[in-house]
């Protein structure tokens, strides 16, 4: 059964963001017109972006839009879809290109467009507007599978927090990275590894690990078992999910923007994940880094005050952490400055760009 996340729309076309990690999102709405959805590669409203309006123009049309660019790429009748006095079910999915809405309990959607230029869609925005406003019902809580294989499955992280439910005997894997990939820099976080004896931080993949704690009995087969995972200013901690009691902990002298989470199982062990996005009205939210501690990315030459290093090339001569655009997004990657460009990994090579910026402390 899916947690269900309520959302309050206001009349100003704003809209809120959540992360996702699978090709679909399932809602309700109540809102008499202009139920708005976006789908973007952050968590705000920036090219490129799909929108899809439900119930515009008076609640009589429906269009599927990119890049709040008219005209639109499909519109279509659809008089009364929407009602101010229930809520009414909707998908919409995304998949190799193609962008659908449809209503609950119908498979055939009632809107559909294929993008010959996709993109990565790694978020969800709702809002309402022209004379409406909305009360939305979302599905939260993406569920993953792991199987007896430590290889991480990759989701986006919209803030300094991650909090989810495992069902497992042991081995409960989790990464924290700058990109969807097992590359470094990257924090590692096992909870019930040595068969459920013990949990660590690791970092770079590197032993010793940064951390090391008994924890006899963490995980149990026919129970699950909630957990929190924040980072601030370069602190890891891990936290007992139901009492927010600490568990591990960590500093990092050189911490690294964090911009996806990894979960895997191994070592004999299989796991069921739930990965929450939300926080309902009222519960505390995790503190959130202030914006003088965010790391900050600077434009070359020169570095003025000495960035984080991300290890050494094979001269010896240090990496440190970049970030180019390349294909409508912006990735991570290494400098090797006597190069003086940025190395990120595509479809197989590493490609090196000129124009980049460094990751300065």
């Amino acid at each position: 059964m899916a947690n269900i996340l309520d959302v309050a729309t206001p009349n100003n076309l704003e809209y809120q963001f959540f992360p996702v990690s699978s090709g679909s999102v399932q809602f309700k709405v109540r809102a008499p017109h202009d139920a708005h959805i976006a789908l973007t590669m952050g968590p705000q409203e920036l090219d490129p972006m799909y929108e899809i309006f439900i119930g515009g123009w008076g609640n009589t049309k429906s269009v599927i839009r990119r890049n709040r660019t008219k005209p639109d790429k499909v519109e279509i009748n659809t008089p009364e879809i929407l009602n101010g006095g229930e809520f009414r079910g909707f998908w919409v999915r995304w998949d190799s290109g193609v962008v659908s809405a449809g209503r609950e309990g119908e498979s055939i959607p009632f809107i559909s467009w294929a993008d010959p230029d996709p993109f990565p869609i790694s978020f969800v925005g709702v809002c309402t507007g022209w004379g409406a406003s909305g009360t939305w019902k979302i599905e939260d809580g993406a569920e993953f599978d792991t199987v007896d294989k430590l290889e991480y499955k990759f989701g986006p992280v919209a803030a300094g927090s991650l909090e989810f439910d495992f069902l497992g005997p042991h081995n409960c894997h989790i990464c924290l990275a700058p990109a969807p990939a097992e590359v470094d820099p990257i924090y590692e976080i096992i909870l019930g590894g040595w068969e459920n004896s013990k949990s660590v931080i690791r970092h770079c993949r590197q032993k010793p690990d940064k951390v090391t704690v008994p924890t006899p009995g963490i995980m149990n087969a026919n129970e699950p078992k909630k957990f929190l995972i924040e980072w601030r200013c370069g602190t890891i901690a891990v936290r007992d999910g139901k009492t927010g009691q600490v568990l591990m902990e960590w500093t990092d002298p050189a911490p690294f923007p964090i911009t996806h989470f990894g979960i895997r199982t191994g070592w004999g062990a299989q796991g069921q994940w739930r990965i929450v996005h939300f926080y309902k009205a009222g519960e505390q939210q995790p503190l959130q880094p202030p914006p003088a501690a965010a790391p900050l990315y600077n434009n070359p030459p020169g570095y003025p005050s000495a960035p984080p290093m991300g290890g050494g090339g094979a001269d010896g001569e240090p990496l440190f952490i970049g970030r180019v655009r390349h294909e409508g997004s912006i990735t991570t990657g290494k400098v090797q400055q006597s190069h003086g460009v940025c190395y990120i990994s595509f479809a197989g090579q590493e490609l090196g760009f000129p124009d980049y910026e460094i990751l300065m402390s």
